[in-house]
């Protein structure tokens, strides 16, 4: 699978992050689009409002049904401290529709915000969507007992590459990382480094 890794073009980010192959999203220096995206209440919001109050890091996720997923959301809890004392907060999207957000006890407790993109807009804009063969949406359905449209409440059957993606207030992007392997995600010690070089 091709990954593709794009950083913020800071002296001070480590040489361990940097020299990665680009891609098709959004990239170092780039505006991100004005996305509407739902709270777990159903509440509209808009993306770059939420950045302009605070600097954000931006988690794109396949949905709660996914271990790899739930599994990094768990470990980005470790970090969420560190990420607020370095001037960011954390907000984590996904195609879920709002009711869905929340359902599985892993990230229930979760206290960093949670955000539904069912409609994909968002995925789209910054250049992580892909759409999931047909034949694939079935095995999903009828082997693993994931429903993709009772999961977004779409029929898209789109999903987002795991990304990561540090905004500034502004909604500039400073860092993006994005991997079309599901089961690789950036480490949160990795996405703490580059907040803090990207101050």
């Amino acid at each position: 699978m091709r990954t593709f890794l794009l950083m913020a073009a800071v002296a001070v980010l480590p040489c361990s992050l940097m020299a990665q192959p680009r891609t098709t999203s959004l990239q170092p220096g780039e505006t991100i689009p004005d996305s509407m995206l739902r709270t777990d209440a159903g509440d509209v919001i808009a993306l770059r409002k939420l950045v302009s109050e605070k600097p954000a890091v931006l988690i794109f996720y396949r949905g709660g049904w996914c271990p790899y997923c739930t599994r990094h959301l768990k470990d980005l809890a470790g970090i969420e401290k560190d990420l607020l004392a370095a001037g960011y907060q954390l907000l984590a999207i996904s195609p879920d529709q709002p009711s869905k957000l929340r359902e599985k006890p892993d990230i229930e407790k979760l206290n960093y915000t949670l955000v539904s993109d069912s409609s994909m807009d968002a995925a789209k804009s910054f250049g992580v969507a892909f759409e999931v063969p047909a034949d694939l949406v079935s095995k999903y359905k009828g082997q693993y007992g994931i429903d993709l449209e009772a999961a977004s409440g779409q029929t898209h059957h789109m999903l987002p590459h795991p990304a990561v993606f540090i905004v500034d207030a502004k909604g500039v992007v400073r860092f993006a990382y994005a991997n079309e392997d599901y089961k690789v995600r950036l480490e949160p010690e990795k996405i703490l480094e580059a907040a803090r070089a990207t101050r």
